[in-house]
């Protein structure tokens, strides 16, 4: 049995790799990446790296060859459709049985705009006949690393998000149940909404506060005055619409979708989000 990540030196797929190492021998899982010169740890532990590049869909039919389950962990925006596209394509050509795929939250109801992406490339998915199993990551509470740093710096917690909820879980849980679906039974052609608990801004800080011992304020601000204060932090300015359209969608329930699906996929509870910030401010 071979299973295949996307993406392996990459953020998740790295933490995929290193679930997949506890539970399965290192010859029967394969790296795919852009770059193998970068995976050259991998090899050194028995895994099988080779050269798979979505945006060069030629390398994919060599990657996929033999493969029987694939992890494809979506790409970056921008050309994402075409070359999950490729990359669903290549799977169904080198016969690969089993495709689990990183999505995003509610993605066929959804009007967050990271949703439409995803959104196709489910339907091409499910287009392709082959087995499927949809895991709709909510948000890495690593993404907030930026928020983070500043408030233990002394600056607020700046959102516009309002009211707004988020199942925040760490990245290392969503790497996990990517991990079980790869190697246990049941997940055939199943949908998973992976969401932590629902939190607010003001929750997730107060959590933040306890961690550190430090007073973590939270300040609200609307869309346009956060625009503002992330220009003057540094944010470049094609990246603004990106990071306050994340705040918008936040407010507007975009992230707020309540589900069991993590616990049932991983075995256990999610990760505490008290341990979360541990791990991160060690690390950081």
């Amino acid at each position: 049995m071979k299973i295949l990540v996307t993406g392996a030196t990459g953020q998740l797929g790295s933490l995929v790799v290193e679930q997949l190492l506890q539970s399965v021998p290192a010859s029967d899982i394969v790296a795919s990446v852009r770059d193998p010169k970068k995976a050259e740890h991998l090899s050194a532990k028995g895994v099988e790296v080779r050269e798979g590049d979505f945006a060069r869909p030629e390398t994919l039919a060599s990657a996929f060859a033999g493969v029987d389950k694939l992890l494809m962990i979506s790409t970056s925006p921008g050309n994402r459709v075409a070359e999950h596209q490729a990359a669903i394509d290549a799977a169904k050509a080198a016969g690969v049985s089993f495709i689990a795929y990183t999505s995003a939250p509610n993605a066929q109801e959804s009007t967050f705009f990271l949703t439409e992406d995803h959104r196709q490339t489910e339907d091409a998915l499910v287009a392709s006949g082959i087995t499927y199993a949809i895991l709709r990551n909510n948000w890495y509470l690593e993404n907030e690393m930026g928020t983070i740093q500043a408030a233990l710096q002394g600056a607020p917690w700046l959102t516009s998000a309002g009211n707004g909820k988020v199942g925040w879980a760490i990245r290392r849980d969503y790497a996990e149940a990517a991990a079980n679906v790869l190697t246990h039974e049941g997940h055939n052609n199943k949908v998973y909404e992976l969401s932590g608990p629902l939190l607010t801004q003001e929750e997730l800080a107060a959590i933040l506060a306890e961690v550190s011992g430090k007073d973590i304020p939270v300040q609200q601000v609307d869309d346009a005055t956060y625009e503002q204060v992330m220009k003057e932090a540094g944010v470049p300015a094609d990246a603004l619409p990106f990071v306050v359209g994340i705040q918008t969608a936040i407010r507007e329930g975009s992230l707020a979708v309540e589900s069991q699906d993590f616990e049932k996929v991983l075995g256990h509870p999610n990760t505490p989000l008290q341990e979360g910030f541990r791990e991160i401010l060690n690390q950081a």
